[in-house]
């Protein structure tokens, strides 16, 4: 029996699923790609001698290739906390969804397991911005402050590395860095003695520096937008750059536009901290747009459509 494993290449799908294979170990075929990459299910075969696990994609974007999966018989596993609609009603179908803007895959899986990988669930909490929620949950874990920053650093560079237009943006195909993690039940371990941590850490630090020399085009005590050059540093920088400015300015939602070839933008939008809903609402308006309440974006917006983001925007979260 062949068994899939789908996942978003970002800190959330990469934890969410290395505490699966750690309780449950499993030789699968991984199907992953850049975070922006969702549509992931289409490339599963139909086959009821097959077995599927996704974690952390959308099941609205997917919905229409999971069905025939369903139907033909194939049990398939689902984790998530992003928009997902209408969940099928099949026998074949054990869904973890959980929309809840304070949650991510991570601590759902983390839930299922009982905590048996928690120290895993954080990384991904932190990886998803979720400073609070990671917190929260390492409790019992009693770390040392510098234990918990070390891994709160890692979970922001597992999804630092997931940010880019194609896998050539990136400093490790998802695919690759979810086996470097596999060998670690603890993630200190994995900072400790694995390289691409100092990498990821380096090519953060440059590409934040870059960032930051970045003015924003629109900006006042509710919204700020800013525009990036057609760049693969822009385009990994986006996401985590605007989960920064949003811990500094938890009032504001941020927008972060990549230039893209084709004359249009990869967008990267962060809902107020203060309060953590609208995202998705605001992308889902665009043709490429979708996410979760509190961080979502749009894959190609096109620039005859900036005017109109930037006044959805601000509709949406001017106070």
């Amino acid at each position: 029996m062949t068994h899939y494993d789908v996942f978003n290449g970002d800190a959330d799908g990469i934890c969410a699923l290395h505490q699966l294979r750690l309780a449950e170990p499993k030789t699968s075929v991984l199907v992953t790609g850049v975070k922006r990459d969702i549509a992931l299910v289409k490339q599963v075969p139909a086959n009821a001698a097959s077995t599927v696990t996704v974690l952390d994609i959308s099941m609205d974007k997917n919905r229409a290739d999971l069905t025939p999966l369903l139907d033909a018989g194939m049990k398939v596993s689902y984790f998530d906390h992003h928009f997902a609609g209408d969940i099928p009603a099949s026998a074949n179908l054990d869904a973890h969804i959980d929309t809840d803007a304070n949650t991510c895959t991570g601590l759902i899986v983390n839930k299922h397991l009982k905590g048996a990988h928690l120290a895993w669930a954080v990384t991904a909490a932190f990886g998803d911005n979720l400073l609070d929620s990671a917190r929260a949950a390492a409790t019992p874990l009693n770390l040392s402050d510098i234990e918990l920053s070390h891994i709160q650093t890692l979970g922001t560079l597992l999804n630092y590395n997931g940010y880019g237009n194609t896998l050539d943006d990136l400093f490790f195909p998802p695919a690759e860095l979810y086996k470097r993690v596999q060998p670690y039940s603890d993630p200190l371990a994995f900072i400790n003695e694995d390289d691409a941590y100092q990498k990821l850490e380096t090519g953060y630090n440059s590409d934040m520096e870059k960032a930051q020399k970045t003015s924003p085009i629109m900006a006042d005590e509710s919204t700020a937008v800013f525009v990036f050059p057609e760049a693969a540093f822009a385009r990994r920088v986006s996401g985590v750059y605007a989960n920064d400015l949003a811990q500094q300015n938890p009032n504001r939602a941020h927008a972060m536009l990549s230039t893209l070839p084709g004359d249009g933008y990869l967008v990267s939008v962060r809902a107020p901290l203060a309060n953590k809903t609208g995202a998705d609402e605001l992308c889902r308006q665009f043709d490429t747009g979708g996410g979760r309440k509190a961080a979502a974006g749009i894959n190609f917006l096109s620039a005859s459509d900036l005017d109109k983001f930037t006044d959805a925007f601000k509709a949406q979260f001017s106070t």
